[in-house]
């Protein structure tokens, strides 16, 4: 009991209200969107390739999104986009249960895209202004560990409602979200968010913002980078789902297996690794986990069974654990303390490979078959280690000093 008590005293309430909050948010919207090119091939007659377009709208929509967003959070505070963003998805959630055409669904995906790209940043942002230096890494692992236990439960769910009825799963998620920001709200005004956000120094701007990122060689870099991992990585929630339908019997079932295989190695496996990780540098840990991703991707191309899918998802797993946790330590050692926020929104404009992968996809499922598909995103992660080197060098030109021991270190 001292013990839990103990990490519970570790962050600031407002930490663990946004990781419990997390969970149940991944496991809502893990209940309905990755069944999302499923429910849109079987219910529309959309071919693939516009299946993928329609999905990665809403990427692309976060792609300038998150820079927006993270920059209104510094000029007007993070607990007011949150919120905002947080009660337009219930309602895009909804528009899903209910929506008919194309164009609707295309809509729907771009306004999610957009909250998603509100949220996330401008919430990772709050989680380092009220943590100390040396305990973010262990928030973020935190924060990724929560993601991962709501989206090991959210697809079995889904599966199991979307057998009564295919928009139920879009509904549930409606609920959750709306149950969810009533509750943040709660927190925020108790705990004083107001209070912190008044105790900024210096003013940021629209035009500050953008000279600051369009000026820093290095985080365009590794915008690159991300773009290219992104690409592959969206395949597991977009093209994967039809490619195991095609490949092996009952592969919709497995697919919603693999998704919470996911999610179950990395609440296991996170903590293993990050204290792997805390003794490596964040790129490498990147490179590491891009090799990881390439050879999971490699396994999926060559999958003919369960069990080859099986391995191959938690190889691909090993390389999400090092990749996103290092990649949220970089953003934070490299952004000034005042534009937290614009630095974590801007870094969805590598968001552009999710709105890439999911059309790029569906055109190399349709056209060439999964082999060839899966084949062509392990050469890409592998070359977007190069793009994370090419940024470390810059970092060091610029500064004279490794990001690796950057001002935001203590770990």
């Amino acid at each position: 009991m001292d013990r839990v008590k103990g990490l519970l005293r570790e962050f600031h309430p407002i930490v663990w209200s946004l990781v419990v909050g997390t969970v149940f948010v991944r496991a809502a919207s893990s209940m309905s969107m990755p069944f999302l090119f499923l429910y849109l091939s079987n219910h529309t007659d959309m071919d693939y390739g516009t299946i993928g377009l329609t999905i990665g709208a809403g990427a692309l929509a976060g792609t300038v999104g998150g820079f927006i967003g993270g920059t209104l959070s510094d000029i007007f505070g993070r607990r007011r986009v949150m919120l905002a963003a947080l009660y337009v998805w219930t309602l895009v959630f909804v528009g899903f249960a209910f929506g008919k055409s194309p164009l609707f669904f295309l809509l729907l995906n771009v306004v999610g895209g957009l909250c998603r790209s509100f949220y996330e940043p401008v919430s990772q942002a709050l989680m380092a202004d009220v943590t100390p230096h040396e305990k973010r890494y262990r928030v973020f692992g935190l924060r990724y560990t929560a993601i991962n236990v709501g989206v090991a439960v959210g697809p079995i769910v889904g599966a199991m409602l979307a057998l009564t009825s295919a928009a139920l799963p879009f509904l549930m998620t409606a609920l959750i979200y709306l149950l969810y920001v009533i509750s943040l709200q709660v927190m925020l005004n108790v705990f004083g968010i107001k209070q912190i956000e008044g105790q900024k120094k210096e003013p940021v701007s629209f035009q500050r913002a953008l000279e600051v990122v369009v000026r820093d060689k290095a985080f365009r870099l590794y915008m690159v980078a991300g773009m290219l991992g992104a690409i592959g990585y969206s395949q597991m929630s977009t093209t994967l789902a039809k490619y195991t339908e095609m490949a092996v019997p009952d592969g919709a079932k497995l697919f919603a297996i693999l998704m919470s295989i996911n999610a179950i190695v990395v609440v296991l496996m996170q903590m293993p690794l990050t204290r792997w990780a805390e003794n490596k540098t964040p790129l490498t840990s990147i490179v590491v986990g891009n090799v990881m991703y390439a050879l999971g991707d490699l396994g999926y191309a060559f999958a003919h069974s369960w069990t080859m899918f099986i391995v191959a998802m938690v190889v691909f797993t090993i390389g999400e654990i090092l990749t996103f946790t290092a990649s949220d330590v970089l953003i934070d050692r490299m952004a000034p303390d005042n534009m937290r926020g614009t630095y974590y929104g801007a870094k969805s404009f590598g968001n552009l490979g999710q709105f890439i992968g999911p059309w790029m996809g569906g055109i190399l499922l349709a056209s060439y078959g999964g082999p060839v598909l899966f084949g062509v995103v392990a050469f890409l992660s592998m070359t977007s280690s190069l793009f994370h080197w090419a940024g470390q060098r810059a970092y060091q030109k610029r500064t004279g000093t490794s990001i690796n021991i950057a001002r935001n270190t203590s770990l």
